[in-house]
């Protein structure tokens, strides 16, 4: 019975380095003893201030002993627009923010020091948690979300949908008219249905081939 207790341990840690979650990962390092990770919400679009303001207010306020680190989840995506492609880090969680601080613990002075410095933080709405009381992530949610944001392969965003009408750009069939058939994101690839010599035909084309009418 223990045999097997440790075969399963040592497939569980084989996992987590495969997915690039093992001893020594930006994930591991994330989880440390005594300290929790916390969300705040913001008004929208006050994600980059509130994190300014924060580690500001850190600094001024010598909290660096009560809050370690102030993290906005993104992960980069390719955006085209106008026939460009360019990198761009998207919100993962939009009016969110992730902060490392000391475990929050009732009837504690350092605690609510902690507590305070990041609750009157501008832009700051309050923490989320139970009523008015903050609850921490869980390790394996936290490993998670730092896992995306290092994920080495930005998602692609394209501004059409399948069935919409577009016109190609670039190529043999520039100034034609046709209905996106099929996207394909992990290859950058539409298909689009053109209207050829009477007949529907499927063109494979990049996305920087094509424009939204």
């Amino acid at each position: 019975m223990a045999r097997k207790g440790k075969a399963a341990v040592a497939r569980a840690e084989e996992s987590e380095i495969a997915e690039g979650g093992g001893p020594g990962s930006p994930e591991e390092d994330a989880i440390r003893e005594g300290r929790s990770w916390y969300v705040i919400h913001t008004y929208s679009g006050y994600e980059n201030k509130v994190k300014t303001n924060l580690e500001h207010r850190i600094q001024t306020m010598d909290a660096k002993d009560l809050i370690f680190e102030v993290v906005i989840p993104t992960e980069d995506e390719i955006e085209i627009r106008d026939g460009q492609r360019r990198t761009v880090a998207r919100k993962i969680f939009p009016g969110y923010v992730l902060v490392q601080m000391i475990d929050l613990k009732e009837d504690d002075i350092k605690s609510s020091q902690a507590w305070f410095v990041v609750r009157n933080t501008p832009g700051v709405t309050g923490f989320v948690g139970s009523g008015t009381r903050p609850v921490p992530l869980e390790p394996p949610e936290v490993k998670r979300i730092l896992r995306q944001m290092r994920v080495e392969a930005p998602k692609v965003k394209v501004g059409f949908v399948v069935g919409q009408s577009v016109r190609i750009v670039d190529g043999p069939f520039q100034d034609f008219v046709g209905q996106v058939d099929d996207i394909n994101l992990e290859k950058g690839k539409v298909k689009v249905l053109v209207s050829f010599f009477g007949r529907e035909t499927p063109v494979e084309l990049d996305f920087l081939q094509v424009e939204r009418l």
